[in-house]
């Protein structure tokens, strides 16, 4: 990844879309961002694959421990 970019995610608590920005640096990183609608934790992991395609995982901030 070589820009900015903005990524649209949905909430998993409540459903609703917002935009996130990533960052170059971003990729290799797990983070948490607040739903703008619920205020909930939303746990997002940014990778990339041999091709430079983003993957970005969302879950909520307690789903990835099960």
């Amino acid at each position: 990844m070589d820009k900015v970019r903005q990524w649209r995610v949905e909430c998993p608590t409540c459903g609703h879309h917002t935009f996130i920005t990533l960052e170059p640096d971003d990729v290799g990183q797990d983070f948490i961002e607040d739903c703008a609608n619920c205020c909930s934790p939303i746990h997002i992991q940014v990778t990339e694959d041999l091709d430079g395609q983003l993957n970005v995982q969302v879950d909520g901030d307690d789903e990835q421990l099960y």
